[in-house]
């Protein structure tokens, strides 16, 4: 048997082996499969500013980036980034020595919990969780440790005496990811202060994932944890540039923290993909820079995008968690009663919505450690064209009947 192993030991890593293909990849083929409006996976259906696009554009052709850029990062992106923090945060941050860019915050994350990490500590996240949380938590040797958010009323909230109560003397970090995704929570000062609190008595790092932080509606405020007291050389804070500007494959993100850790985050970083998107990072430069009334015109789009598809979202029959910040809606798909609902099985609702009613969603349960916590909870994404939202929320009325 040319070419085969006799052993009958797996092929694929054990750490990796329960995870799989994504949701995400599943759900996609099923909406191209159907034809039905994906609503799953959260990319924008639209390019961003047509200025920054041409940013990327003038450097390929200037010949800025296309050869290695610095391990860093550019200079121009790093001073932005720097620029970017101080201006809306007042955090102060060397671009020489406390910023890092990266392919992403999805590598900023695996960079993050490769460094810091190592086998049996244990990394306290928020359940329900982005999926490469867990995914380069079991990469680096670390055991995941979630703190789930429970609905209560009209959103998803923190339990604090929980939180304080999964701290062991194995506890490395806390994971922390606020606007949140999948829920749209966005975390209080209150709740903040408390993990700040916690963090400095248990001499805890903590990983912040701030990705949404400019998509944060109604009352809400984005607060860093690294402005808290005590937080500021404890905090790896992770940011992006593809869901503030709708770049999404441009793959742009950075961490900023204190020179130790982000010394510790590039030693494992410059082994995942060493450097990325040269061109890309002078655009994002320039991006970062846009005037507030870019960031104010981008969130007032989105806002007006929830509201319609929250709207839609109700009147088919689902119990609708508006979200305070992020581009994605979760809802309980219980009031459709248990036909509709496939008994309350997200997983079963999601494969079935796409004959059903021409849409695709994600179910929350792939999101937590505890599947029975998240199972009757269904994401939607609506960072999409008005119009497809509007199509979606006509096709998703089949459901009232």
């Amino acid at each position: 048997m040319t070419g085969m192993t006799s052993s009958t030991r797996p092929l694929l890593n054990r750490r990796l082996a329960e995870f799989g293909t994504t949701i995400f990849a599943e759900m996609s083929a099923l909406a191209v499969r159907t034809g039905s409006i994906n609503l799953g996976q959260g990319f924008p259906d639209t390019d961003g500013p047509e200025e920054v696009r041409e940013a990327a554009v003038r450097a390929l052709r200037d010949g800025r980036g296309n050869q290695y850029p610095p391990g860093p990062g550019v200079p121009e992106l790093r001073t932005a980034i720097a620029a970017h923090q101080e201006r809306r945060y007042g955090l102060a941050f060397d671009p020489d020595t406390e910023v890092l860019v990266t392919a992403g915050a999805t590598e900023a994350i695996a960079a993050t919990l490769l460094a810091l990490l190592e086998p049996g500590d244990e990394v306290i996240a928020l359940e329900p969780y982005y999926d490469s949380y867990a995914a380069c938590i079991a990469m680096a040797g670390g055991t995941r440790v979630p703190v789930t958010l429970r609905p209560h009323e009209e959103s998803f909230r923190l339990d604090l005496d929980e939180l304080r109560d999964a701290v062991t003397d194995r506890t490395r970090l806390l994971l922390v990811n606020t606007p949140h995704n999948p829920t749209g929570t966005v975390l209080s000062r209150e709740e903040l202060t408390a993990i700040a609190e916690l963090a400095v008595e248990r001499d805890l790092l903590v990983v912040t994932d701030e990705v949404y932080e400019h998509l944060v509606f109604d009352e809400a405020e984005h607060l860093p944890l690294a402005t808290f007291p005590g937080m500021r050389d404890r905090t790896v804070t992770i940011g992006s540039a593809g869901k503030t500007f709708s770049f999404t494959g441009w793959k742009v993100g950075w961490v900023t923290a204190a020179p130790g850790l982000v010394s510790a985050v590039r030693s494992a970083k410059q082994f995942l993909t060493y450097v990325s998107s040269g061109p890309f990072q002078y655009a994002v430069a320039e991006a970062l820079a846009l005037p507030d009334t870019y960031f104010a015109a981008f969130r007032e789009d989105m806002l007006a995008k929830r509201d319609l598809l929250a709207a839609g979202l109700a009147d088919a029959g689902f119990k609708v968690f508006r979200p305070a910040g992020t581009y994605f809606i979760t809802t309980d798909i219980r009031p459709l009663g248990a036909a509709l609902s496939a008994e309350g099985d997200g997983f079963a609702f999601c494969r079935a919505l796409p004959e059903r009613a021409g849409v695709v969603a994600i179910p929350n349960a792939v999101f937590y450690d505890h599947r029975e916590a998240g199972a009757p909870f269904v994401r939607f994404a609506f960072c999409k064209q008005t119009e497809v939202l509007e199509e979606a929320a006509k096709r998703l009325k089949a459901l009232a009947g």
